[in-house]
């Protein structure tokens, strides 16, 4: 799983509701989650289907009911990618601070 496609998933301010819902715990349906959010069950259906094919989620049958629960591993390839662009601009402005408090005439 690529961090684009984990962006791509979690760009949707709805689909991160989902998701942050989902992660708090216990596996939740569809209808569940449409009744925490103001949202039809038919797009929280369609925002969980965008999220399993990130692999964010997985649903699992439980007689009629499918449950889903997060599967946050994809998260780790877009969290070390902004911890490296992070990590390049902290080098940036601390060279940036660096060369204004040289030129200070303080």
């Amino acid at each position: 799983m690529s961090a684009d496609e984990v962006f791509q998933a979690l760009s949707d301010p709805t689909r991160r509701e989902v998701f942050a819902l989902v992660a708090q715990g216990r596996a939740r349906t569809a209808t569940e989650l449409a009744a925490a959010l103001p949202v039809s069950r038919q797009a929280i259906a369609k925002h969980l289907a965008v999220l399993e094919d990130a692999r964010l989620v997985d649903g699992e049958r439980d007689g009629r009911a499918l449950r889903f629960r997060a599967t946050p591993e994809p998260l780790s390839d877009a969290i070390a990618w902004m911890a490296e662009v992070g990590g390049a601009w902290d080098e940036r402005l601390g060279r940036l601070r660096a060369a204004v408090s040289d030129r200070d005439p303080r």
